[in-house]
């Protein structure tokens, strides 16, 4: 009998979740299907993870951990405001772009019949991305590349328009990839 690592599993878990939740029809994960999948028992499950809220809990910092690590990667890198902004607009889509299951998560359509402190998680992390936005924008207002009275608005509609891409990749059944025309929309929105 094979034996795996201490955390392998787990992550085996958070991993199959994840491929799970890209199946286009967004059916509701059971325990019991993630366990089959898994080949494990669902008692297994709960070893590595008190409850299934748990479970998206791990997505979702994986999710936070990588968007937020390669923010900051772009703001320390890139000088220029509005250069930080479109380089974070271009990420979050070809994030979403790459990792369909965990797009239903950053839109809340995986967690419609979780637990509400999981949505309000990611409605905070929303919130945390037009943050980042407002600082690039107050740092091009800064460089006389944008209007500092505009940047809230601004940082808000280029927000929306991040999770109005991701939410139509999610409800074509990612056909429609979200970095489509992304060139384009997003020197429009800094115009």
């Amino acid at each position: 009998m094979a034996t795996t690592k201490p955390g392998e599993r787990k992550l085996q878990i958070l991993q199959t979740l994840a491929s799970m939740l890209e199946q286009p029809k967004g059916e509701k994960i059971t325990t019991a299907a993630l366990a089959a999948r898994v080949e494990v028992s669902e008692a297994a499950l709960y070893r590595h993870f008190a409850s299934k809220a748990q479970m998206f809990e791990g997505l979702i910092e994986f999710i936070e951990s990588t968007v937020f690590g390669l923010i900051n990667k772009i703001t320390e890198q890139q000088e220029n405001g509005l250069s930080q902004v479109q380089a974070i607009v271009l990420m979050l889509l070809n994030f979403a772009e790459r990792n369909p299951g965990m797009t239903r998560v950053m839109i809340g359509d995986a967690l419609v019949n979780e637990d509400e402190r999981l949505q309000a998680r990611m409605n905070q992390f929303i919130e945390r991305i037009e943050m980042a936005l407002k600082q690039s924008l107050r740092v091009a207002a800064t460089q006389g590349q944008a209007n500092e009275a505009e940047v809230a608005a601004r940082a808000n509609l280029i927000a929306s328009a991040v999770l109005g891409h991701w939410q139509r990749y999610a409800k074509t059944g990612f056909k429609q990839n979200p970095s489509a025309h992304a060139q384009a929309q997003i020197a429009m929105l800094l115009a």
